[in-house]
Parts: structure tokens; C-alpha cells; sequence
């Protein structure tokens, strides 16, 4: 049996970690926040993983332990990062932005309101607050807090538009 080269199992492990960091990242909803900084680190540790496979190294173990270090940096990492990246709170966010977005539409204007996020919330069943303070009532600016139940504590999201264009993260 034909064994492959170190040089030929590094790039095809790199160009791997590139499909799997460029797939996670599009899968994540473009309103949210999508840690590129986190993404870019796995990323680089994954090519440096890459790297030193790529090196003919003469133990086994340096190149099992190289090949470990591949896996996880280039898709576990990425992988589990963007199934975790909607939680319910989240979740319930990025519903309330789409439906105060499709009630904006509707009334053909240009931006979402404040109104129409607690409208949206409201009609789910949840409240807005705004960050200065954890009350649900008195929000009137953007970031708005979201919430599914309105004595809910933390955690939460935070809502914010510019015209139509939401931007959903954990606050």
C-alpha cells in the first residue's frame, strides 16, 4: 500500500479546515454577531496544525498528536460554534427583528421603529427593554433588550436596526 505524504495529508487537511471555517461561518444567520474573531483564531491554529504536519516529522506520536490538533481547530471547533450559536434567546430575537422587519415592509417604510420590535415581541409573547436598566418598560432607542418572558432575567438578546438591517447578539 502506498503511503501519502506528509506534504499532500497537510494540504488536503488545510484546505479541509478552509471549507469547514467558510461553510460554518455562511450557515450562521447574517443578523448575528458570528465571533469572526474566534473563527479566525481556530482557523490560523488549524493551518499552523497544517503546517507542522506538512514538516517530515520522524516520530509518529508528534504527527498523531499534530493530526489531533487538525481535527479539532478545523472542525470541531468550528462545527460546535455554529450549532451553538443561536440559543433560545437568540433564537426568539432573530423572530421578533424578521417579524418588526415584515411590519416595516408592510407599512412601506424605510426603517424599523422601536414600535415595531415591541409590537413583534409583544404578539410573541415576550417584552423589550432597553440597556440602561433591566426594567422591561422605558425602552425607546436601539440596542433594545428581547425578551421571551417578560420576568425573564438573563440571559437575553439585544436588538438593534439600521433602517431594515438587524443586528441580533447576546447582550
Amino acid at each position: 500500500m502506498q503511503s501519502v505524504s506528509p506534504r499532500m495529508r497537510a494540504l488536503l487537511g488545510a484546505l479541509v479546515c478552509v471549507v469547514v471555517a467558510v461553510v460554518s461561518a455562511l450557515a450562521v444567520d447574517s443578523r448575528l454577531d458570528r465571533h469572526w474573531v474566534v473563527r479566525g483564531i481556530t482557523l490560523l491554529l488549524a493551518l499552523c496544525c497544517a503546517a507542522l504536519l506538512a514538516a517530515d516529522q520522524s516520530r509518529r506520536f508528534r504527527q498523531i498528536i499534530t493530526a489531533v490538533g487538525l481535527l479539532m481547530f478545523g472542525v470541531v471547533f468550528p462545527v460546535s460554534s455554529t450549532t451553538w450559536a443561536t440559543p433560545p434567546e437568540i433564537d426568539f430575537a432573530l423572530a421578533v427583528a424578521t417579524d418588526a422587519k415584515n411590519a416595516a415592509a408592510h407599512d412601506a417604510r424605510s426603517a424599523v421603529t422601536v414600535q415595531d420590535v415591541k409590537a413583534a415581541a409583544e404578539a410573541r409573547g415576550g417584552a423589550v427593554g432597553s440597556r440602561g436598566t433591566s426594567e422591561v418598560r422605558g425602552a425607546d432607542a436601539f440596542p433594545l433588550i428581547v425578551r421571551a418572558n417578560p420576568a425573564q432575567g438573563r440571559p437575553w438578546a439585544c436588538v438593534s436596526f439600521t433602517g431594515q438591517e438587524a443586528k441580533v447578539r447576546a447582550c
